[in-house]
């Protein structure tokens, strides 16, 4: 790393998520499938990078959200199927046949719309069918009165011409919440699933190569679930495991470090808005991250940093570029000490519980002018 980095840094363990990834597919069914979700730049920890690894791993399938997404991973010499999740427009058929990617298709409007292009061009493409069980964002409606019309225009979409309809998929709400409540919602939307797929093929005779709906909530706590392939996403760079079952390791840990420490007396405020006042002779750490770094403004004075002599409370309000630790019980820690935010030694729950979100926007919002450094 050389000194422009030193600011504030992401450290990306590939053996991490190597491990990771080995200890799902040693918990899943033998001849299930592994498709990892590597959209969103993997979640913050590289894309392409985290691609190359699966691949060399030996997964089977890979998850983006868009088509952009897909092109910079082909592009990038990856070879293995990948699954578009979000919509991609048809004028950009051609993109999809020449790349060959799958593209999700969540009604019969769409799939009319890509048959279209198909037949127009002389092409095909494989597509995946996303049924909506619950999570009521996209997919096919199917449930209660919308279930016979469902189905059939399922079907209509499997049998237009220029599409192979190799998979069919849905996505749980709740998986990775705990209670009963939650419990009960996930298997009702995984017996519609089910539902869904036995209509298909006793009233139309279409089946799926792969059946997919395990997200990483349900690798976790529904292992019945895993059908033909499953999709971790946060699992695979280790979090969401609160059993422990997996012992799964944080793949990224967010690093800055101190740029200046300096001495307040009792009653100075801090930051801005002086929401914070010392209640006593302080040693006031200026730490080189802020919001623009991806730590969250909305954790102010909520929250603690790691460092190797203890954790290091955070005051005053997090600012673009910067923010700032009570040092006062921590005197070995200097000047350029080390500081992580999050990762092996401060876990990310704390910091998003702090932040009122989840640990998927902290990983995605660590920003781009971070180095991403590869161990």
């Amino acid at each position: 790393m050389n000194d422009l980095q030193k600011r504030t840094w992401a450290e990306i363990s590939l053996e991490n998520i190597r491990h990771n990834y080995e200890a799902i597919r040693s918990d899943i069914p033998k001849g299930c499938r592994f498709l990892g979700v590597v959209k969103a730049d993997a979640y913050g920890h590289g894309a392409l990078r985290v691609s190359s690894l699966l691949q060399q791993c030996g997964a089977d399938y890979l998850a983006v959200s868009c088509l952009d997404e897909a092109v910079e991973l082909r592009d990038g010499g990856i070879t293995l199927p990948i699954l578009i999740l979000g919509h991609t427009p048809p004028q950009y058929f051609s993109v999809l046949a020449d790349y060959g990617f799958t593209q999700t298709v969540t009604n019969l409007a769409k799939a009319r719309e890509y048959s279209s292009e198909a037949v127009r061009l002389g092409r095909e493409i494989r597509i995946h069918i996303k049924v909506d069980t619950g999570m009521s964002r996209l997919g096919f409606l199917c449930d209660g009165d919308l279930f016979e019309s469902g189905v059939e225009h399922i079907a209509s979409s499997c049998r237009l011409p220029g599409l192979l309809a190799e998979g069919i998929y849905t996505h749980f709400a709740v998986s990775d919440e705990t209670g009963e409540e939650n419990r009960v919602f996930t298997e009702k939307q995984f017996s519609l699933f089910q539902r869904v797929i036995s209509a298909l093929q006793g009233k139309y005779g279409i089946s799926f190569a792969i059946r997919h709906c395990a997200n990483s909530g349900a690798v976790v706590h529904y292992p019945h679930m895993a059908l033909d392939m499953v999709r971790p996403g946060l699992l695979l760079y280790g979090y969401g495991d609160d059993s422990g079952r997996l012992a799964l390791r944080p793949g990224m840990r967010f690093m800055t470090t101190v740029s200046t420490i300096k001495h307040y007396g009792k009653g100075t405020s801090i930051s801005y808005g002086c929401h914070f006042v010392t209640d006593r002779h302080s040693r006031i750490g200026v730490l080189a991250a802020g919001y623009a770094d991806g730590l969250p403004r909305a954790a102010s004075g909520k929250c603690s940093f790691y460092t190797s002599f203890g954790p290091a409370p955070q005051v005053g309000s997090i600012c673009m570029d910067m923010c700032m630790a009570d040092l006062t019980d921590l005197y070995e820690v200097k000047v350029g000490s080390e500081v992580e935010l999050f990762g092996e030694h401060a876990d990310i729950g704390r910091l998003a519980a702090a932040a009122g979100t989840i640990p998927y926007e902290l990983l995605c919002s660590v920003t781009r002018r971070v180095p991403r450094i590869y161990k």
